[in-house]
C-alpha cells in the first residue's frame, strides 16, 4: 500500500465563500442592530388582576376535583358480601359441601375469628329452633 500524505493530496473547496470585506465591519453591524431593538415592556403578574382571578379559579376547580378523582379511582371491583350471598342463595345446584370443599385453612381461620357467639345467644337459638336434630347432624 502506498503512503498517504495529507499535504500532497489536492484540496477540495467547500463551495461556501464569504463576501469581500464582510468581516471588516461585522461587529459594528451587530452592535447597531442591538441598539435599534426596542426594549420589551414587562408586565409583572401581581399587577394583573385578571390573571390572578383566573389563577384562583383554577386552584378552586382543582381543589374541588380532587375528591371526585379520588373516589373514581378507589371504586372497588370486588364483590360485597350481600351480593355474593344473594348469588349463592339463588344457585340451586350449590350445596354446603361444595362451599366447604372450596375453603382452605386460611378461610376457616378467618371464619372462626369472625364468629363470636355468646353462650346465652347459642342457648336461645337451640331452644327456639324446632329443627334441632337437623342442626346437630350438620
Amino acid at each position: 500500500m502506498k503512503a498517504f500524505k495529507l499535504e500532497n493530496e489536492p484540496k477540495i473547496t467547500t463551495g461556501f465563500k464569504a463576501p469581500e470585506h464582510y468581516f471588516d465591519d461585522f461587529s459594528e453591524k451587530i452592535l447597531q442592530q442591538l441598539k435599534d431593538k426596542k426594549e420589551v415592556k414587562v408586565i409583572p403578574i401581581y399587577k394583573r388582576k385578571k390573571v390572578l382571578s383566573l389563577l384562583a379559579a383554577a386552584v378552586v376547580v382543582i381543589a374541588l376535583m380532587i375528591p371526585i378523582v379520588n373516589n373514581y379511582n378507589n371504586t372497588s371491583k370486588d364483590l360485597d358480601e350481600d351480593t355474593l350471598e344473594t348469588y349463592l342463595s339463588y344457585q340451586s345446584n350449590l350445596n354446603q359441601y361444595d362451599l366447604i370443599k372450596e375453603l382452605d385453612t386460611k378461610d376457616i381461620d378467618k371464619l372462626n375469628k369472625n364468629v363470636a357467639l355468646e353462650q346465652e345467644t347459642l342457648e336461645d337459638i337451640l331452644a327456639t329452633n324446632p329443627n334441632l336434630e337437623n342442626l346437630i347432624s350438620e
